[in-house]
């Protein structure tokens, strides 16, 4: 009976430990990686251009002038980030690029 009794208790130890981490994921990590993901989606949207729109969440992404603002609708609390647009630029080179 003391053995099955230490079991459950090592038990309750893992199931509470697991569930502290999924909580701080959760509440923590998530949020942030979210808020970037939304970010990077907005940049990719706008295209170097003026651009705004209110998330699922009720959240507003507005980007314009090189970077977009995400704000939470909760907290209020904003986010910015600087949009860079890839370029492409053909510098010669290939078959018949700079014949010699």
């Amino acid at each position: 009976m003391k053995e099955a009794t230490g079991e459950l208790n090592m038990t309750v130890v893992t199931v509470v430990a697991i569930a502290a981490l999924m909580a701080f994921f959760y509440l923590i990590i998530w949020p942030t990686i979210k808020t970037g993901l939304t970010l990077t989606s907005a940049c990719s949207a706008s295209n170097g251009d003026t651009y705004s729109m209110t998330d699922s969440d009720g959240n507003s992404i507005s980007c314009g002038g090189g970077s977009c603002t995400f704000t939470d609708k909760d907290s209020g609390s904003t986010n910015t980030k600087q949009c860079t647009q890839a370029t492409t630029s053909n510098k010669g080179g290939g078959a018949g690029g700079n014949g010699g």
